[in-house]
Parts: C-alpha cells; structure tokens; sequence
C-alpha cells in the first residue's frame, strides 16, 4: 500500500486529503480506512509524506520543506546541511527553538541571489544530549555555561546531581526534562577538573564530541588476563621471523607502533617487502569488552600534546606495540614487487617478529636525504636505500596510474610541560614519511585485492568520484582568480593530477589545492568496494593501524577468520554479511568526530598561542573571503580574520563573483591569494578566535 500512496501522491502534485486519498485507492470499508491511516502515520514518520494544517497529505520531496541538520553560529543565525543539496539559511528569529546539531524540517521560505532562506518547522531530533560547560551558582542554583556558545540553553542542575562539583569546574552534563524552550533540567554525569587545570582544555573538547579518556571497569578486568609478553604456546603455528632485520620507523614521539618493515633484493632483480602488522586481534577477542570499548571509540584521537587511545596503554603501548628487541605477535604481509612498482606475488600470514630498532622519521631522513648517518643506525644504512629506491619505483607507478597528491601541510602544535602552546610549525614530511605512507599502500592494496578476488564479505576504504557540479565549480572559481586550465572532458584521478600539476607554481596553489580537496568526496568505511579515487587505486582498505583504527582491527579479524582458520561457514559469511554495513557506518562517523575534535583542538590552542603575540605583525595570504570580511592564513596554518569594519581606508562590498572585497574608491580591493602584512588585534583562546588587521 505504501508504494501506491506514493504513487497517487506523485501523480497528483498536491496535497490530498485522507478521503481523496481513499477514493483513489478504491477503499470502503472502515478496516480499510484504519489501514490507510496506519500507513499514512507511518508515511510521516519516515518523512516520505507531509501532513499540512489542513490535514492534506503530500510528497515531502514536493514540498517546501528539507531534513537536515540545523549548524549554528555564534551571532545566532543557522545554516541547516541538507546531504546532496544546498544548505538552507536560517535567521535567529526563525530557529523556533532548534540548536546546534538537531535533526529539523526545514521550510523554504525564499531564494535571493541564488540562496535558500527558511524557518525551522519540526525538531525531529536533538542529537546533542550531552554538553560541555562550566559550573557556577546563581540563587544557589548550579547552573552550566556551556562552552559551544553556539548553543543558547540555559541549564539547571538540582543539588543531588551535581557530583560535587564547585565553581569552576569543568563537567559533562547530560540533559533530563524540558523546561521550558531554552532551558532544561541537566544532570552532571562527569567532572573534567577545574577550569584552569592542564589539560582541561583538550579534554573539555573531547568531551564534546563523545570522546572518553578513561576507560570502563569491565575493559580494565580484561587487561588483567592479557600478558605483557608472547607466552610460548603463542609461537605455535607461526612464521618465525625473529632473525630477519625487520624495524620500525615513526614519529620522535611515537609509542604505539602499528607498522614494522623489511626488505630484501631478489635474484631476479625484484624487491622482496615485507610489511609486518600488530596482531592486535589476536589480543582483542571479538564481543569482549576490550572489543566493544574499541568498536565505540572507532579510533585512537590525537590532540595537540595529547593522545586519547582507542585501546589502553597497557595494549597500544604494550603488548601489541612493535617495540624495539622484543618479541611480538604479527601479520605479515609480503609482497614480490618488480621495478615498475606491480606487485607480482605476496603471502600473507601470521607471524612473530622482533624488531631490532626503533627508527625516528627525522634521523631516517638525515641518512636518505643528507647522507649523515646517526649512532646506531650504521648497519641499517644499505637497507634503508634500498627501501628508499623501492618507494621511488612505488610512488612513480602511483603517480602513472593517476595518484592525487594534494600537497596540503598540516600545522603541527608545539606544548610545554603544562600544555601550553608555545609555537606552531608546519608538520615535516620528507623522504621517510613518503616511504612510509608509500609501503603501507602497496600492503593495503595487496590485502583488499586478495579478499575482493575471493568474494567473502570484508570492509574496504572507498573514495568515490567527486561531482561533476563541484569539479565544475572549482574551475570556474580558478578562471575567476585568472588561471587558465585545461578542459576537463572526463573526471578522473588522471585528470584531478593534470589539473594540478597545471597551477602550481602560482601564489595560491595551497589554496587552490585545499578547495579542491573540500570538492572531492570524503572518504570512507564501506562493505561494497567502489574503489580509492584519490589514490587511483581499484581496491582499498585499511589494514597497517590496528592499535589506532578499529576497521584495521576488522580487516585483522577478517583474515584470520578466511585464510587462517579457513571458516568459510554459511553462518560465519552470514555474521559478517549482517555486521559490516553498520561497522563500516559507525567507524566513518567516528573518525569524522575524532578529525572534528583534532580541528577544534587546534583552533583552540593557535588562539592560545596567538594570545601572547597581540601588537605584533605578520606576513599572510587571503585564504577566503565573505561579506563580513577577509580570513588571512599566515605560512604555519594559523588563520585570522580581518572584519569588512576594520577596513578603515574604504568602503567595500562583497563581490560573489570574483570572490572578493570591491572598494569604492579602489575597485580592485581584496581578493583570495593576495599577499598583505597583518597586526595580531586579538585572540581569544576561550572563543577559539584571532582577530586581525591589515598593516598600511
């Protein structure tokens, strides 16, 4: 019946009453008309069908109105995201009670100059039941300032909920009963510690998105009935490779170790690569507590000076850590690789391995780019060239096949022992790092083209093609800076690269590359394989991370589940045909949050870094530019705004077309990728703000 209710209502156009709709359905009786109303309810609540004031009924998809979720500012006004359609402008006065992140029926009200305008009708839902903020009295009532100021509810704690919590004190509160439209009884469910405590800071961010630092008492019994080393029943059945020269190559600063590597030359002239990976679920049994604390938190979260681990230290750093001159459990996966980068034979299995030195990328580096060997390194050296000629061959087959490298730096957060920010530098990426991120490709591409070929259920890492709507976007906004490119007859991976290879050189390539980015898709965790576009690769997935990332783990127990136990059982492909599609939906809003958090966590301490150098001046490029002003990127990342006020020497508007500040007087203005010199005005660690102005 549901399908034919559609039908009618699609054929018709407008909206039809409950008898109408009967009439065309033929019905009578009064069974009949329960029946209809049944399904007309259920029709609304899937918000397949609109019931107007009238009680008339039509398709949600012919009306004004859009699901979508309401994103908030902090001068009040909103924007409501609507998935695959434009985002819908909502002034304060029309929020009608709506806050950050619900779920709402949005009316279009209006369109000018290309833009949707509407007012909320429906909060469908209120996805945020638990916020940030801190404690104060008023009228010896405990009530919460709410850090997302973004969010105007005034909440209300009752004195047996409070936890104890005083003045100052930064908690999590969770919301009980509606008081009234902005304000609501709140229950504090945990205190962060005081406001000015190190280290509150970043976790009152991570509490904002659902990200824990501490782990429950089930997780923590678990870890009594794991060893802190292999015991000698776990050798059995393994590949022993403990005499091979397998090491490791990480971050100054790294302690959990996912990713080991040895190499070899073959007689045949071929390269021998192995990439041998913790056994992290050889450890982390599927339905324990250490598995499902692991599948909630999706991934391990790295905030400036601070790492929120998907598994306890006693695992991350432990146990399932390659740690240097100890033996660890693995699976390895070997790959024969000629010298035009193809992988032409691999073994994948599990194994026991001991690595014999745990590298730095930054000293790998001094041996590969400046031949300046570090103590310790010296029997290393021959290998590491030969990684590094094979990474080379690796890199120039991607770069043929249509690889995208976007080139974007990310800033990297300086901290002292408090947790203070005391500078911000560009995050090196250099010849180790590429190798690296080079290897563990060839490995991933190895392991997802394995089981796709055998057509078991298995979760891959898919980046779809961008549209050809945003791509189109993009070249006209490169043709408005001046830039001329390419016709773009087909989207491809090999096109993208062309496209980019065309623009560099010029002032704003960062830039440029950076909005390129925001058009493709983002990548994500799915069951069905559609292939990598960015990578141009045809089969992916994430399989070298498995202490930090839970689909790794997945991908871990899905081998050991086919090829080691060898359980191809109808009810195994069947428990794993059922779980993958939600695992794979979890794990890619998890890492969304967890890349959300490490944003704002960075905004935050830009801000606090940039509060200690007000009055001083530095050199930057417009990154964007809107109707209320001028976002200036200095050369570390950090970003500021110049308000359209703060422009003093003119009156400007903002011109959409060129993207740009046209002033009166001078008609050329700002523009995205001018250079200017800047004066840090403000900054604001609370508001996560800076405030700049432009140097005449």
């Amino acid at each position: 019946m549901e399908d034919k209710i559609l039908e009618i209502l699609d054929k018709s156009g407008n909206a039809l009453s409950v008898h109408e709709i009967e009439d065309q359905l033929g019905f009578n009786t009064v069974e009949e008309l329960k029946e209809l109303l049944k399904v007309l309810n259920t029709l609304e609540e899937e918000y397949k069908i609109y019931r107007t004031k009238k009680d008339k009924y039509m398709l949600f998809d012919n009306s004004n109105l859009k699901v979508g979720k309401l994103l908030t500012t902090k001068k009040g006004y909103g924007f409501v995201d609507i998935e695959g359609d434009e985002d819908v402008f909502v002034a304060s006065e029309n929020l009608n009670g709506a806050i950050n992140n619900d779920e709402v029926i949005v009316e279009i009200t209006s369109k000018k100059n290309l833009k949707l305008e509407g007012r909320i009708l429906k909060i469908i839902e209120r996805k945020l039941k638990q916020f940030v903020g801190t404690v104060y009295f008023k009228g010896n009532k405990c009530r919460i300032d709410l850090d997302d100021k973004k969010i105007n509810l005034n909440i209300i704690v009752d004195d047996n909920l409070t936890l104890g919590a005083v003045t100052g004190h930064k908690v999590v509160v969770r919301l009980l009963n509606k008081v009234d439209n902005l304000t609501y009884k709140g229950a504090i469910v945990k205190i962060l510690g005081h406001k000015d405590d190190p280290g509150v800071d970043i976790l009152s961010i991570a509490a904002k998105y659902d990200i824990d630092d501490t782990f429950s008492d089930e997780v923590l019994e678990q870890l009594k009935s794991i060893p802190d080393h292999v015991l000698e029943s776990e050798y059995e059945g393994r590949t022993d490779l403990r005499d091979e020269i397998i090491f490791t190559i990480d971050g100054d600063d790294t302690k959990d170790i996912d990713d080991a590597i040895s190499i070899e030359k073959l007689d045949n002239g071929n390269y021998k690569l192995g990439v041998h990976i913790a056994d992290v679920s050889y450890y982390v049994k599927e339905g324990s507590p250490l598995d499902l604390e692991a599948y909630e938190r999706g991934t391990s979260v790295y905030l400036a000076n601070t790492v929120i681990p998907m598994l306890p230290h006693e695992l991350s750093n432990g146990i399932c850590s390659l740690n240097p001159n100890v033996d660890r459990l693995a699976i390895s996966c070997v790959m024969e690789i000629d010298n035009t980068g193809d992988v032409i034979n691999y073994d994948i299995f599990e194994s026991v391995i001991n690595s014999k030195i745990q590298m730095t990328y930054k000293k790998v580096n001094s041996i590969l780019e400046d031949n300046v060997i570090p103590s310790g390194y010296e029997p290393f050296v021959d290998k590491l060239k030969l990684m590094s000629e094979l990474a080379d061959i690796l890199r120039k087959n991607k770069v043929a096949k249509g690889y995208i490298d976007f080139e974007i730096d990310e800033p990297k957060i300086i901290t002292n022992e408090n947790g203070e920010a005391i500078d911000v530098k560009l995050r090196e990426r250099g010849t180790g790092e590429n190798l690296i991120e080079d290897f563990m490709i060839a490995a991933n591409e190895t392991v997802a083209t394995h089981i796709n070929y055998m057509e078991y259920p298995f979760i891959y890492r898919v980046h779809g093609e961008p549209s050809e709507e945003k791509i189109n976007n993009f070249l006209n906004f490169v043709s408005v800076l001046g830039h001329s490119v390419h016709k773009m007859n087909k989207i491809t991976p090999k096109s993208m690269q062309q496209l980019l290879n065309e623009l560099k050189g010029v002032d704003e390539y960062s830039i440029i590359s950076t909005l390129l980015l925001r058009s493709m898709q983002k990548a994500v965790y799915d069951k069905n394989n559609i292939g990598h576009f960015g990578l141009a690769s045809k089969c992916y997935t994430h399989f070298t991370s498995p202490i930090r990332r839970y689909p790794d783990t997945t991908v871990h127990r899905l081998l050991r589940t086919y090829l080691f136990n060898k359980d191809l059982s109808v009810d195994t492909i069947k428990h794993w045909e059922q779980k993958l599609e939600p695992l794979a939906e979890h794990s890619s809003m998890k890492e969304r949050a967890s890349v959300e958090c490490e944003r704002e966590v960075d905004d935050m301490k830009m801000a606090e870094y940039m509060e200690k150098h007000i009055g001083e001046e530095f050199r930057g490029i417009i990154s964007s530019v809107m109707s209320f002003g001028l976002f200036i990127e200095l050369p570390n990342k950090i970003e500021g705004l110049v308000k359209i006020e703060d422009l003093k020497d003119d009156y400007y508007t903002y011109d959409e077309s060129t993207f740009s500040l046209i002033g009166n007087k001078n008609k050329r203005g700002y523009r995205l990728g001018d250079k200017v010199n800047v004066i840090v005005t403000g900054a604001s660690k609370n508001n996560h703000t800076i405030d700049f102005v432009i140097k005449r």
